[in-house]
């Protein structure tokens, strides 16, 4: 059998998206301006471990998935500065919904490793919880909304039948898009420390993600 390279150095690689993380959240509590900057470059250094390994892993559609969730998470990170004059909040649902799809395919075709949990129905119920929470609130954008909250429940859900890295990492996803659902459609609910904690719980989540799905193709490809 052969022996399994060391992943050691491969924890340096998300150095510098775990410090630009922890900045970015400070900079949302004190309200710096420079907190929008700081948000863009999350997602490309997120990458940066993916593409230092993405040669060694197998399958190499699940190292293309994983660099897709990164760029639709991006643009949806990015959406307000990069396309200034289309509205904001559709984009973000579009990209993000594209990112969540790709970790889908990902979970459900190359990392699951189990049944889906009998407990994995909590997100069935939390949908249902969020449209009788949000519904009245949401306008015109109830059915993308609606649509929008199943494909992160079902994320969350694929997510648990994967490494517990990439569980728990899909459950901090959906807590942060949660904050976040309750923040844009019931602003007058949430208090103003809400703001670090989307980003808190969403940069936790997607390093999770990333983290524990290479892991998990590491083990496959050595093994292989």
């Amino acid at each position: 059998m052969q022996r399994r390279a060391p992943m050691t150095p491969l924890v340096w690689w998300f150095a510098p998206f775990i410090a630009v993380s922890a900045v970015h959240v400070v900079l949302l509590g004190v309200g710096s301006e420079l907190a929008g900057p700081t948000k863009i470059a999350l997602m490309p250094l997120l990458a940066l471990p993916v593409a230092a390994v993405a040669r060694r892993l197998r399958p190499r559609a699940a190292a293309v998935l994983l660099f897709v969730a990164l760029l639709f998470s991006w643009l949806g990170d990015s959406a307000g500065a990069f396309f200034p004059s289309a509205p904001e909040l559709p984009l973000m649902l579009g990209f993000f919904g594209l990112a969540h799809i790709a970790y889908i395919v990902l979970f459900a075709r190359h990392l699951a490793r189990r049944r889906m949990p009998r407990w994995a129905l909590v997100y069935a119920a939390w949908w249902i919880a969020m449209l009788i929470t949000l519904g009245p609130h949401t306008g015109g954008l109830f059915i993308a909304v609606a649509v929008y909250g199943m494909v992160l429940a079902g994320t969350a859900a694929f997510a648990a039948r994967c490494h517990p890295v990439i569980a728990v990492g899909g459950a901090f996803f959906l807590a942060s898009d949660t904050i976040l659902a309750l923040r844009l459609f019931l602003p007058g609910g949430l208090p103003g420390w809400s703001d670090p904690a989307i980003m808190f719980t969403y940069t936790l989540g997607q390093g999770l993600i990333v983290a524990g799905a290479l892991l998990a193709l590491h083990a496959r490809s050595t093994d292989a």
